[in-house]
Parts: structure tokens; sequence; C-alpha cells
């Protein structure tokens, strides 16, 4: 049985960045989970007025084996100059310069599947995942809550299993659906970090995560986050976390918290 803390790169900030999930590579038993939460974040991104985000989702998930499917139907609800635009959940907002509004409703849904130990080395415990990802642009474009386009992401996490600590960095491609007003560029993406468990039902870890800015001179995203994360009892967990940014495309600053029960 392999436990291991995933960096999904596709959901709002690093939120969900950091989901913990346990998945089996030798078992066909099927578990469902069921996750809610929020974020909130805040930033320039390059602008000159404050851009705050409100990000509650809902995350329905099933795994069977080797295989993972997960869905997230999120709430957003955003502060920004009028002509703003998010482009993806916990991607880099295009500021627009009018004057601050506030604009909420459904953000962009996310289905996506992974498939557990693609490679796994059992002399080594180093094991490999494939993850598929599409984000359909259902959030309202004319609010500026999203793009109306489909976003397309495969990535693959690499994990080195130590007795309390676990390694993992994570690679990716992105292809971006471009709106009609925008030129919105494919990017590379990536992780790495660590997480760290403090006890049977605790865990902490630490997350860097870049990306290629979908702006043509735009900054790259570029951040860290650390997350705690406690097991209330053999269903139930919680999960707090804190991020910031070093970049124009990036947060200031943000946290979240999220349930799940499986």
């Amino acid at each position: 049985m392999n436990t291991r803390t995933c960096c999904a790169v596709i959901l709002p900030g690093i939120l969900f960045a950091i989901l913990s999930t346990t998945a089996s590579a030798q078992t066909s038993e099927k578990t469902v989970r069921l996750s809610t939460g929020l974020e909130y974040s805040s930033g320039e991104y390059g602008g000159t007025e404050t851009i705050e985000d409100l990000y509650v989702p809902v995350i329905g998930g099933i795994n069977y084996g080797r295989i993972s499917f997960e869905i997230t139907v999120p709430y957003l609800r955003v502060t920004a100059p009028s002509g703003t635009t998010i482009t993806e959940p916990g991607g880099e907002p295009v500021a627009g310069s009018g004057e601050k509004t506030t604009e909420s409703g459904l953000g962009d849904i996310i289905v996506g599947a992974t498939l557990y130990d693609v490679f796994y080395d059992y002399d080594h415990d180093i094991a490999l995942d494939l993850t598929g990802k599409i984000k359909f642009g259902t959030a309202d474009e004319k609010k500026g809550l999203g793009t109306g386009e489909q976003d397309y992401t495969l990535r693959a996490d690499l994990y080195k299993f130590f007795e309390q600590l676990t390694l993992m960095g994570s690679a990716g491609y992105k292809l971006r659906g471009d709106p009609a007003d925008q030129d919105l560029e494919n990017v590379f993406l990536g992780s790495i970090g660590g997480v760290f468990a403090l006890d049977d039902k605790s865990r902490f870890g630490v997350i860097y995560d870049y990306r290629e800015s979908a702006l043509l001179d735009g900054d790259a995203i570029s951040e860290v986050s650390a997350f705690l994360s406690r097991n209330l009892n053999d269903t139930w967990r919680l999960q707090v976390y804190a991020f910031t940014g070093f970049s124009d495309s990036s947060p200031d600053w943000g946290g979240g918290v999220l349930v799940s029960v499986n």
C-alpha cells in the first residue's frame, strides 16, 4: 500500500495543489471521497489594484485499484478592477484597469484521471504516476470569472518514499484555449517538495510550484506553500495551508482549509 500526498497543479493557487490521497497499486478495493473547503488569495498580479479571490470547491473522487477519477465543481468570488479575467483556478489573472467590482458565480469545472504506479522500483521505493486533466470553460467570461475556453493538462509525478518522509517532483504541460480577445500561451509547469509524517495521523509538507506565464510578456508563476494535514478519525481529514508568491504573476499571499471524507 503506497500512501502519497499528490501535488495536483490544477486547482486554485496551491490549494488542492496538495490534496492528500491514498492509493494502492496492489488492490482492487474501490473507495469514494468527498472534499470541500475554501481558499482566499490576494495580489496585484502586475496591476495597480489588489485582486481578491475566494474559491469554494466541491470535489468528488473515486479510486479503483491503480486508477483514480476526480471532478471539481467550484464557486468563485472575485473583487478586482473591472476588465479583470481569471485565466484558470490558481492561475495568473489578467488585471483590468476599471473601477473595483465584485463578481461571483460558478467557476471552471475540472475533471481528471490519475494512473498510479506507471513505474515502481521496489528496490529503491520510487514511484511514477501520470495525471490528465481538463478544465471546462464553465465560468462566466462576461464577468471575468474565466476565459470560456477548455484547457488540457498532462502531468507526471515522481515519488521517493522513506520511512517518514516522501520526496516528490512533478513536471507537466498545459494546452491553453484562447478566448476571442486574448492570446494565451501553452505552458510548462513543475513542482518539488516533501511531506513528513509527524505521527500516524498528522503530516507536514512544503511544496514549491513553478509555471510558465500564459501571457507572452508575463512573469512565470513562482510560489511556495506549506500545509498541515491531520486525520480526525478513520474517515475525516482536515488540512490547512498557506502560500506566498515571488513574482508579479503570483499572489502576494493566501491560505485555506480543506475537509475530506472517505
